[in-house]
């Protein structure tokens, strides 16, 4: 069995124009001071990573690595979420989306799209440049609008909204695979990747393609009413990153899942952090204990209610505590012997 490697730290939602959050020396000594291990690094944020410049040159990469190692620190993964996005998105959503890219591709939906195939594929270098095997991402979305079967569906439409996208998603997936890097798509609501039956669906178009993995968040499962703990016994093997963040679902008279389009605040699901939601992390710290899972836990901090740097301060001790230190040895092996072949036979009452 494989100990998780952690505490870890998604960048993404402290990264400021102020220091030490704007830059990646600042944030890693932040980071280190607070306790964690290691980063999880937002590619598009310029300033603390160019993606292109990372996907090119070894120097590069390796100044990225030492400016961590000088801080006690580790690189988890890199993130295209932003990206990763616009690899897939329905029309509806252009205007909302435009900030994603550079403001040079508004109004221009094929030309953002082939920038962000460009942004994953030098997220596939720079991931082997870095030594990385796992890379966090979204799907992107191109049936969310019609997620709910009303007004009725033509017949394929989600048939052909999933040959789609993974026509869009397997020549990454291969360029990926040449890197030697697993895709981990965030299911989250919002994409067409966002359970496990949409994930299904995916990886048949995919032909079950190795590198077509899951980045694994408990949040987003609360959020949509799905067991987590069951969904680990499911997919496991196709679990390859894992945002430990928190979240609850209190029901109500007055709305659901869907949250009546209220702020987070009001709604029934919202996300926490660590340790003020509902989120059973003891036994999902057991389950990827027992699964073998091979990588990082790595505290992604959204909260409506509570400071993003009392987030993160209690976040590390609160990873750090459910990390399971996996055992060596069975707990009675003080009562076992040797194998003897004859012996077992004799007890099975074959000779």
């Amino acid at each position: 069995m494989k100990t998780i490697k952690g505490p870890g730290i998604f960048l993404a939602q402290f990264a400021s124009d102020e220091a030490p959050f704007n830059s990646l020396a600042g944030m890693a000594k932040w980071a280190a001071g607070l306790g964690f291990a290691g980063v999880q690094i937002p590619s598009w944020d310029h300033r603390l990573f160019d993606l292109k410049q990372a996907a090119e040159s070894q120097a590069y990469c390796d100044d990225i690595l030492g400016t961590l190692s000088d801080a006690g620190l580790a690189l988890t993964e890199l993130s295209t979420h932003l990206q990763g996005q616009l690899v897939a998105s329905h029309a509806a959503y252009d205007t909302m989306l435009a900030g994603f890219a550079p403001p040079d591709l508004a109004g221009d939906a094929k030309a953002r799209q082939a920038w962000a195939v460009q942004q994953l594929q030098w997220a596939a270098s720079a991931s082997r440049r870095l030594s990385l095997n796992a890379h966090a991402t979204f799907s992107g979305a191109l049936a969310w609008p019609f997620f709910y079967p009303w007004p009725q569906r033509p017949m394929g439409l989600i048939d052909e909204a999933f040959k789609e996208l993974a026509s869009r998603w397997l020549p990454i997936l291969n360029v990926f695979d040449e890197a030697g890097v697993d895709v981990c798509f965030e299911l989250h609501p919002g994409e067409d990747l966002h359970d496990g039956a949409t994930f299904d669906r995916f990886l048949a178009a995919v032909q079950h393609h190795p590198r077509a993995n899951i980045l694994y968040d408990p949040s987003h499962m609360v959020l949509q009413q799905l067991d987590y703990l069951a969904f680990l016994d499911l997919y496991h093997e196709r679990v390859r990153a894992f945002h430990v963040k928190d979240a609850e679902f209190r029901p109500d008279g007055r709305a659901g899942v869907y949250g009546g389009y209220q702020d987070w605040i009001d709604r029934p699901g919202r996300f926490r952090s660590l340790g003020d939601g509902q989120v059973d992390f003891r036994g999902i710290f057991s389950k990827m204990a027992q699964y073998d899972y091979p990588g990082w836990a790595v505290l992604e901090w959204e909260c409506c209610l509570k400071h993003p740097q009392e987030g993160a301060k209690e976040g590390v001790a609160f990873i750090r505590e459910h990390i399971i230190r996996v055992t060596d040895r069975a707990f009675d092996d003080f009562a076992g012997a040797a194998t003897d072949h004859a012996k077992n036979r004799r007890i099975l009452g074959l000779e």
